[in-house]
């Protein structure tokens, strides 16, 4: 029987987007060793935790950002075997009788729903899923820069190169990071960006593979090829759709820039390139049909705890910006003296990665709403400049070879080769002595949260384990409970992310939480007028504490406080029983230091002797009659 009979259509294809310029098997070796090497970055927060605990590992993985304790809890929840809109931190999940709204989380729901079901099937724990998951989004990402680079450059030196810069000079290129506590300005934040799990870290190589395929279908001579590459972009495109806002919008922005550059410029053969672009659009349009129907079902705090803001205020200054100016000015200049010709593919290709920033930044002037622009920096946008450094470099540096030779010495290739990784080493150990005490920290409490997942299995509470409500002092305890047992808590820092519960229940439950943590109202003024960052954001939401996440914030004035104290004063003087019912609680977690449960929970719950797990007691309350 013929050997066509056999040949799948995706193998043909595959073939056909990995074959092209990369056939000799060294080529690959450098992508392999590009790939091992972010691996080893993606991996380098997990290896510190586990050289400091030693021994001591109680198995909790090292998060390398804060709010990937959010995200994990969504996780745990989907490994458990709950529906798609679930919130871990109120325990209340999607059911015919109390049907749940969409949620940040239950929209972007692909990758955790792929990572959880490739957990499970392998049988491996949440902190062992996360850990696997980050060498395998490092290598993956390694491995597909170099590809999306080689088979634009053809020059394996400058694929590899480009594929290492550009995992580890990206926080640098977003102005943040290392570099801030080296110059004495600020504390080394976030970790390598791209990396935070599962988002962005999931969809961030398909990013540069649908960009890949796009350049493959420009370039491609045949019809059938080009189809092929066209529906492959788009196919990508609506895994980014339903994984991670702020990537598959820049690839739409991106997209928009490209038939910007062949309109405006007009290569020979653009009227064709548009309209393979035009397939790739018109599946864009398919992809967004359930999404927006999602997205209109979306609650009411989405809006607010994204911190989406009404303006129309240009934002031309960012770090990705002005380096994609470099860019294209660099372009211009070697235009203009003959070294590179302006309608050539790669040229146009690199045009519109470079002005893509500007429409991300400015797409406001526009629409008139920003939704946390620096999400664009930090997490795509500065990739997407470096992307576009490579490819002017390497294009002008050709330029100024008349023998086609490679543009890159092996001496040079070597060196700088070894120092942006060794600057990616010194962004990760900077980096995450911030938040060496928190992972430290987090593996010495794991111990309480895993006898908690016991307690909830014991049977001895006949309600389901999403009820049984837990109260801890601590935030961090509190925010990573959902991590590895089932319960659901009072209050916790990245509760209001999640859709369980709206924006009133959320402020009695930090109210809850002050009163019984014995904080009156004098407490609360004095951490409303400090700034405390848990405070603030707990009652008034992350738009009111920096620039950082919002364009020109409010800061507190006092009448919002002395009204914030009032109402909190009144909440404690009118507490009684109803209230107490209304959020039940189960267990409380309380240092071995203080020994005994608070006034406040004394008043209204019995309990027992307590659990002594490490540092910490558990008690077991009930409610009083």
């Amino acid at each position: 029987m013929p050997e066509e009979l056999f040949r799948l259509p995706f193998q043909r294809y595959f073939k056909g987007i990995f074959s092209e310029n990369m056939q000799a098997r060294s080529r690959w070796r450098f992508g392999f060793v590009v790939a091992v090497a972010v691996s080893i970055l993606a991996l380098y927060p997990q290896l510190n935790l586990w050289y400091l605990t030693g021994k001591q590992w109680n198995g909790i993985y090292a998060y390398n950002d804060i709010d990937e304790v959010a995200y994990s809890a969504y996780l745990k929840a989907l490994m458990d075997g709950r529906p798609r809109r679930n919130d871990p931190y109120t325990g209340r999940d999607d059911r015919r009788s109390a049907p749940q709204q969409e949620s940040l989380f239950s929209i972007q729901f692909l990758p955790p729903l792929v990572v959880a079901k490739i957990g499970s099937l392998l049988g491996l724990s949440l902190s062992w899923t996360m850990i696997a998951l980050a060498a395998f989004i490092g290598f993956l990402s390694g491995l597909v820069l170099f590809w999306l680079i080689a088979a634009i450059t053809n020059d394996e030196r400058v694929a590899a190169l480009g594929a290492l810069m550009i995992p580890c000079l990206g926080t640098l290129a977003c102005g943040q990071g290392a570099i801030l506590e080296l110059l004495g300005r600020d504390i080394a934040y976030p970790y390598i960006p791209f990396l935070r799990r599962y988002v962005p870290a999931f969809p961030f190589p398909f990013f540069f593979l649908m960009c890949g395929l796009v350049w493959k279908s420009v370039t491609a001579k045949e019809t059938r090829r080009k189809m092929m590459m066209s529906a492959g972009a788009g196919l990508v495109f609506a895994v980014l759709v339903y994984s991670y806002f702020y990537i598959w919008t820049t690839a739409a922005a991106w997209l928009f820039c490209l038939a910007l550059v062949l309109c405006l410029i007009r290569p020979e053969g653009w009227r064709r390139e548009l309209k393979y672009l035009a397939l790739v659009g018109v599946l864009m349009v398919l992809a967004m049909g359930p999404y927006a129907l999602m997205l209109s079902r979306r609650a009411e705090t989405i809006d607010s705890v994204q911190l989406l803001t009404l303006t129309r205020a240009p934002d031309l200054a960012r770090a990705p910006e002005l380096i994609c100016l470099g860019v294209l000015a660099a372009i211009m200049f070697a235009v203009k003296r003959g070294r590179v010709p302006l309608k050539n593919r790669l040229t146009l290709f690199t045009i519109s990665l470079a002005l893509t920033p500007y429409v991300v930044f400015n797409q406001q002037i526009i629409t008139g709403r920003s939704l946390q622009p620096i999400h664009y920096e930090v997490f795509i946008a500065n990739y997407l400049s470096l992307l576009a450094v490579v490819l002017c470099l390497s294009q002008i540096l050709r330029g100024r070879r008349e023998d086609g030779k490679r543009v890159i010495p092996a001496w040079a290739f070597v060196s700088a080769s070894l120092l942006i990784f060794a600057w990616g080493i010194v962004e990760a150990k900077v980096t995450i002595e911030v938040l060496n005490p928190h992972n430290e920290y987090r593996n010495a409490v794991t111990p309480v949260l895993k006898r908690l997942a016991e307690l909830a299995r014991d049977g001895r509470d006949s309600r389901p384990a999403t009820e049984q409500m837990v109260f801890t002092y601590d935030s961090i305890i509190a925010d990573e409970v959902p991590t590895v047992a089932p319960q659901p808590v009072l209050w916790a820092r990245h509760q209001h992310i999640f859709v369980g519960a709206n924006a009133e229940e959320n402020k009695e439950r930090f109210y809850q939480w002050m009163y019984y943590t014995g904080y009156g109202p004098d407490w609360l003024e004095t951490s409303l007028a400090q700034g405390n960052f848990t405070v603030v954001y707990a009652l008034f939401g992350w738009g009111r504490l920096s620039d950082r996440l919002i364009i020109n914030p409010q800061p507190l004035t006092q009448e919002e406080i002395d009204r914030e104290v009032k109402a909190y004063g009144e909440y404690v003087a009118s507490f009684d029983r109803e209230r107490v019912a209304r959020l039940t609680l189960s267990y409380a977690v309380v240092p071995v230091s203080d020994e005994y449960v608070s006034e406040q929970i004394d008043r209204w719950y019995a309990h027992d002797q307590g659990e002594r797990v490490g540092e910490l007691i558990i008690y077991r309350l009930k409610l009083k009659p």
